[in-house]
């Protein structure tokens, strides 16, 4: 269900690359996550205040306007070609001025033609549920991290890569950290946690850094510390986060 959920989170990274002023380090792409609803949603696409949200426990698309659904499409059995006839319609009816495209100026992993149809097996109806709810706590410790340590940075979704991510500079250093939540890749084969530190644009040796309570150090391919989503508590996230932006911060 991640890859499909990736690729359906394209349509909203579409929409705001068709409808919001270009950012030279892309974040008009990003995309929130709507704790209250379970919704990943984009910024407000016009003056109307209309959104495109990504429904995880229905696998739908909904365009919002003030937190009130207006139109919506279960995405169970459809072809991509049909979800941008779709949008495609509701533009016209909500009377956008700008044209929508879907056109990424980057590469997905998967190969999405206009036949590609979306599927959802009645088991993976609980998979959702659990896939909202890690969504759920990363935004929720993110937050809860960057208080605790005083930093600056918005918590957003990339679409490129799928991970919930903050980026931030130590205040009177020129270092910075980079932390989130990342999907399954080469590095894990499920979602996990991750940091690293940054001068410039050159990620921090890490091969001799303390020991961490929760997770570990990798200075390989990565260099960074990881831990695995599955059996995380809130409270296990957010001390592996708090004592490597602390190592991190007195590197």
């Amino acid at each position: 269900m991640t890859t499909q959920l990736h690729i359906a989170s394209q349509y909203l990274a579409a929409a705001q690359i068709s409808f919001l002023d270009k950012k030279d380090d892309d974040s008009h792409t990003n995309i929130g996550f709507n704790i209250e609803k379970g919704f990943l949603e984009t910024r407000s696409l016009n003056d109307a205040g209309y959104k495109l949200a990504l429904d995880y426990q229905k696998f739908a698309l909904h365009w919002t306007q003030k937190n009130t659904t207006r139109f919506s499409l279960n995405l169970n059995g459809k072809t991509h070609h049909e979800v941008l006839e779709w949008i495609q319609k509701v533009l016209k009816e909500i009377k956008t001025v700008k044209p929508f495209k879907y056109d990424l100026h980057y590469e997905l992993p998967y190969s999405v033609t206009e036949d590609y149809s979306f599927s959802v097996p009645d088991t993976d109806n609980s998979i959702l549920q659990k896939l909202m709810q890690q969504r759920a706590l990363a935004n929720t410790v993110l937050q809860d991290v960057l208080q605790q340590q005083q930093l600056k940075s918005d918590v957003r979704i990339w679409p490129h890569h799928f991970d919930t991510g903050a980026f931030s500079i130590f205040t009177g250093k020129d270092i910075s950290v980079g932390f989130g939540m990342a999907i399954p890749d080469s590095m894990h084969d499920d979602y996990y946690f991750y940091i690293s530190g940054y001068k410039g644009h050159d990620a921090l040796d890490t091969s001799s850094l303390s020991k961490l309570t929760y997770g570990n150090w990798y200075s390989d391919q990565f260099k960074g510390a990881i831990l695995p989503v599955t059996e995380t508590t809130k409270e296990m996230a957010t001390l592996f986060f708090n004592e490597a932006i602390s190592i991190l911060r007195n590197y």
